[in-house]
């Protein structure tokens, strides 16, 4: 999935996880999950604190396919349902990272506050892996999501989940919701 220069440029990268990371992947027979394997692979082979895992029958995600990168430490998880390359492909990075132990780049005050969240907080963000402000909004999410538990996060890409763009009416993306109910849209 991965050509050797980013092959190369991701096991630099990896080389800052202090902690392990399981790459979740729920599949099913189409040309998309063998993609997310191919890609959940890729990483893995990178790593040795990285794993994949498939998702237990009871564990599967609500969309599939998706990539769910869990942090085996803090017992976070941040998912991708769809493939998150093009401009998505820093935010996977970037929630590899620091749901393996990196360093979040973020004021310590910040970080307190989003730890003390105490009540469940599900953030689905549609997004289209051609959108420029996307990325911004996923990575913003994701760093709640990688300090604390009670935050989860899912990446929708809408070009491969259209049955639920369209029931949900979404027009423009980034579309975020919270908990089933819209949030916000555009750059937030």
């Amino acid at each position: 999935m991965l050509d050797t220069n980013m092959k190369q440029q991701l096991k630099t990268y990896l080389q800052n996880l202090n902690s392990h990371v399981e790459l979740v992947v729920s599949l099913d027979d189409s040309e998309n999950s063998q993609k997310i394997y191919s890609l959940a692979n890729d990483i893995a082979s990178l790593s040795e604190l990285v794993r994949v895992k498939e998702a237990a029958e009871n564990e599967q995600s609500t969309r599939t396919p998706s990539m769910e990168v869990r942090s085996v430490k803090k017992q976070t998880s941040i998912s991708f349902a769809g493939l998150p390359m093009g401009h998505e492909f820093t935010s996977l990075v970037l929630a590899l990272l620091h749901s393996g132990g990196h360093e979040i780049k973020q004021e310590q005050a910040i970080k307190d506050e989003i730890a003390q969240i105490s009540v469940p907080l599900n953030f689905e963000i549609y997004i289209s892996l051609s959108c420029q402000n996307c990325p911004e909004v996923v990575q913003a999410l994701n760093t709640l999501a990688a300090i604390n538990p009670n935050v989860q996060t899912t990446m929708i890409d809408g070009a491969m989940f259209q049955e639920e763009v369209s029931q949900r009416n979404i027009m423009a993306v980034p579309s975020v919701y919270l908990n089933g109910e819209l949030f916000a849209q555009g750059r937030i």
